[in-house]
This record gives C-alpha cells, structure tokens and sequence, in this order.
C-alpha cells in the first residue's frame, strides 16, 4: 500500500492541529450536539485516493503503526480529505480501551495476535479538495456521514445526539465509558485551538490526563 504524500490541495496536513476541547459538567441545550468521548490517540488522516498519511497530535507520523487503517482509508475515494479522529482499540462491545491501544501503539505495527485498531472519525476538514472548516459542525458532520456511507473496516463514524447531554452522559456512567463531547452546532473548525464551543465531559474515575503523556509518537 502506498503511503507517499502528493501535493495537496487546500490546507497541507502539516499546517494543521487537532481543534481542542474544554472541560464542563453535563448540560442539555438544544444548539449542541453531544457524542462518546473515545479513549484513545487523537489523530488527523489525510487520504487522497491510494495515498493515506496518519498524523498524531503532537504532528508525528504514524502510518506504518496502523496498516489495517491505512488500507481501509484508502478505499473511500473522492478525491483528498482531511478527517479528525481518535484511534482506537475496542472492546468487545465497543468500548474504547486506552491500555490495549498503548500496548499496541508500541509494537511500530501489527503482527498475528495484535490488537485491531479502530479510527473513530467525527469530523472534516477538507473534502475533495476544499477546506469546510468554516462551515458549521453539524454541516461537515453531514458530509462526513456521506464519505463514509459504505463504512470501510477498521472505522467507526461517531454519531451524535441533538441537545440532550445529560441523558447521554447517564449513558455513559453506567457503560464506564470515558466521558462524553459537547460540541456547538454551528461552530466552525479552529486548528489546534482549545475553543469554549466543543468540551468534554468526563466520568468521574475515567483515564486521568496524564495517561497520555504516554503517548509514543
């Protein structure tokens, strides 16, 4: 599979960051939408036909760790996208699990017996080409929704619920989930900024913060 970058049109990957979240207690409003907080590498794809790039956080790349994402990206056609998500390893009834992911983040890899990787994708930044950054949250989500309608393996599409945060975040207790993500409506996407429109909203006894300065990348 190649991984090789060509010359992208609208914003190049590397002058792009993950838009941050802040923190709140559980709230309902109907101008909000509200998703699973997943545990795990938060993560950029840039993917243009057979050409995929896996991007972390801190801006490393990690397209060799992943091979049976990268496979499954590069199906989705369309031209060149930019996709926001969470790398993931889940349980056997979908619950993110941030140990296993470390575990195999760390073998560079796969081999028989690993764990699979799963990419949670909630968001995009380029689509076919153009930024749709401005555009509001719930509009990307749209056209997010669309390019992956036929979901390849080793994907997850994160859904969404409109305005009841609350109920969700009861949800999400009683699974000893992560926690959940508030995120406004109509905002748009600001790279590597923490923004008062998208916050997490974390289960008390959830992975602490500084689990993830274990991050390998």
């Amino acid at each position: 599979m190649a991984t090789n970058r060509r010359l992208p049109t609208g914003p190049p990957l590397t002058a792009l960051a993950p838009m941050l979240l802040g923190e709140a207690r559980p709230f309902d409003d109907p101008a909000w939408l509200y998703e699973i907080k997943f545990d795990g590498y938060r993560m950029l794809a840039e993917v243009d036909g057979p050409h995929v790039y896996l991007q972390s956080r801190n801006g490393a790349n990690a397209t060799g760790w992943f091979p049976e994402v990268v496979g499954s990206l590069a199906g989705i056609g369309g031209g060149r996208h930019v996709i926001d998500g969470e790398m993931c390893v889940l349980d056997d009834i979908g619950r993110s699990d941030f140990n296993r992911l470390h575990a195999r983040a760390r073998m560079r890899g796969w081999r028989p017996g690993a764990d699979p990787a799963a990419f949670c994708v909630f968001d995009l930044l380029v689509h076919a080409g153009k930024s749709t950054m401005a555009l509001p949250l719930i509009e990307r989500k749209k056209r997010l929704t669309k390019l992956f309608s036929a979901t390849p393996p080793s994907t997850l599409v994160v859904g969404h619920f409109e305005g009841e945060g609350r109920a969700l975040y009861d949800q999400a207790v009683q699974l000893r989930l992560e926690g959940i993500v508030a995120k406004r409506q109509a905002s748009p996407y600001v790279p590597g900024q923490r923004s008062a429109d998208w916050l997490k909203i974390k289960r008390p006894g959830a992975t602490p913060a500084q689990a993830f300065q274990r991050e390998p990348f």
